[in-house]
């Protein structure tokens, strides 16, 4: 079909007139029919994600219900538990969403566990491998702007879903028809038990876990630490605050961003990369006693922080900076506690710092350089744990502000990364230091490594051709230089060859083809380039490397002025 036969099928379907009045609005507006029903709405490794509304390219009750009954016929077909369990976040229709996730699962007699209020994505991978559920899902889309919402899919082992089962649910989801009604009510399958909620017990191991993992927690009440936070609307306010009040934290909350607000009026992007997600925050620092500003994104998987810059004003640090310090924190502390295990590993995603194996190299521990996305993170610890070597994974850190330590969850957790953030700052604090401080010796220490990312936004129905065709156009005029510093070597992981341009000597790299290129500057730096996964866009990750933050500061801004020609 094409887009007005998309259009007028929809029409014609019966459906509420609430949704045929919102079709009836766009029936002269090709551009939105276009977008609305150009195609279907794309089911991914991470799910699927878009902007809510009627359509079969956006995201309502139809679409999530076919996305869940093609979860729940692929999971009926296997070994694996039947089982889901199922969180959400505080868009708008989360609620609802998950409750449509449910039905779909319970209709196949499968037991649904469904948190009965805002949830933390990492409390749902958390949840999966606790309540031994075959699948998980989220409704969430973490820090997209307020129109948007997602489905998110878990496997087993509270990883994202990989390629295989998410190919099995795609072809799943093809062959159902949109509008099949529903066998029974939310409330019906709740009465007989295929749907349960899930009971506080299970939050309260949650932060026992999590507790678990503190490195120095006395340091929070020596230090009388005292912190602006922010949940922007989201689900960390109830576990950040519960975790860091329970360790003796000072916290302020911004009122206007506390409680859940699916607009997001007061933050129009709520993504802790940006340091317009911190502007309400840094009003309410000026009129309160404040070490650090922290602020969790809406579905609380990921956290940034702000510190005093000593000039009245502050200093927000990057995804790449926060993880380079905790990662230093962690490993400095257990190396004097002498407890680091032999072969201990510590991770990061290749578009991350490369100043992290540095750090990694001082206390003798390896880093495993893996492919963006949690669920590669979560597969290291996986591969540990079939060996009963979980205790090895150390940390592994993400530059979009995700941090996770500890293998009870295998995404990034910004509750846990609230936790260390705190010791951190107080066991500096205790010693008469800052963070700022402690990112200067780093620096110092190991050298200045300036990370910076730009995003190429496309528009247009053919936005993810345009964006094919900017990676093909990269593949096919190679650089010899960027911003003045020669390129000695391309590393292509859709075809996982790296290569020597000096030698021509070509390896292999051993991740999964992904489409990501990198042209690495020697020791100057690199610059990646990739495609995002779920929205219409290239991404551009570059590292400068210099002898002071002056020097490595000049070479990245050449570098970034050469590529955004």
């Amino acid at each position: 079909m094409n887009y007005m036969e998309r259009y007028e099928f929809w029409c014609n379907a019966g459906l509420p007139e609430a949704v045929k009045a919102e079709l009836r609005a766009i029936r002269d507006d090709e551009e939105e029919l276009k977008g609305r029903f150009g195609g279907d709405l794309q089911f991914g490794t991470a799910g699927m994600r878009g902007i809510m509304g009627a359509g079969s390219n956006r995201l309502n009750v139809y679409t999530v219900r076919r996305a869940a009954q093609g979860m729940a016929a692929w999971l009926s077909e296997t070994d694996l538990p039947q089982k889901a369990a199922i969180g959400y976040d505080s868009r708008h229709n989360s609620q609802l969403f998950a409750e449509v996730c449910a039905v779909a699962f319970a209709e196949k007699g499968i037991t649904t566990y469904l948190y009965d209020r805002l949830a933390p994505t990492p409390m749902l991978s958390y949840a999966v491998r606790e309540l031994g559920c075959g699948c998980g899902i989220v409704i969430s889309a973490s820090h997209n702007a307020g129109a948007y919402n997602g489905v998110k899919c878990y496997g087993p082992d509270g990883c994202q879903m990989t390629d295989e089962p998410a190919a099995v649910v795609t072809e799943k989801i093809s062959q159902i028809p949109y509008f099949v009604p529903e066998a029974d009510t939310f409330e019906n399958y709740k009465t007989s038990g295929l749907i349960h909620y899930i009971d506080q017990s299970l939050w309260e191991r949650y932060y026992q876990t999590v507790l678990a993992e503190a490195v120095e927690p006395e340091m929070i009440g020596k230090a009388g630490l005292n912190i602006v936070y922010t949940p922007l609307c989201g689900t960390g306010n109830e576990p950040v605050r519960e975790v860091l009040g329970r360790l003796g934290v000072n916290i302020t909350v911004v009122e206007v961003q506390e409680k859940p607000d699916g607009d997001f009026k007061t933050c129009e992007y709520p993504n802790p990369e940006t340091d317009a997600a911190l502007n309400e925050s840094y009003k309410v620092a000026q009129n309160a006693p404040c070490d650090v500003i922290l602020g969790t994104d809406p579905d609380c998987d990921r956290v940034a922080i702000a510190v005093p810059d000593g000039k009245g004003g502050y200093r927000k640090l990057s995804g790449n900076e926060l993880g380079c310090l905790l990662m230093d924190y962690i490993l400095k502390a257990r190396t004097a506690r002498k407890d680091i295990p032999e072969g201990a590993i510590v991770v990061r995603s290749i578009v991350s710092s490369p100043l992290a194996d540095r750090i990694a190299e001082h206390y003798g521990v390896t880093m495993k350089a893996v492919l963006t996305g949690f669920k590669y993170i979560g597969g290291e610890i996986l591969e540990l744990e079939k060996k009963g070597e979980e205790k090895k994974f150390l940390f592994g850190f993400e530059e979009s502000c995700g941090y996770l330590k500890g293998t009870y969850a295998r995404d990034k957790d910004a509750v846990v990364a609230s936790m260390l953030v705190c010791e951190m700052a107080a066991a500096l604090k205790c010693s008469g230091k800052t963070i700022l401080d402690a990112l200067k010796d780093v620096y110092s220490t190991y050298g200045y490594y300036l990370a910076h990312v730009q995003s190429v936004e496309l528009t247009g129905a053919d936005a993810m051709e345009k964006a094919a065709k900017m990676m093909a156009d990269l593949r096919a005029s190679i650089p010899e230089s960027i911003g003045g510093a020669k390129v000695t070597c391309v590393k292509d992981y859709r075809s996982q060859v790296s290569k020597d341009v000096t030698t021509g000597e070509e390896s292999v790299i051993n991740l999964p083809k992904s489409n990501v290129l990198e042209f690495v500057l020697g020791a100057q730096g690199s610059v990646i380039a990739r495609p995002s996964g779920t929205e219409p866009k290239v991404k551009f990750y570059y590292t400068a490397v210099g002898e002071d933050e002056a020097s490595a500061k000049a070479l990245l801004d050449k570098m970034v002025a050469q590529i955004s020609k």
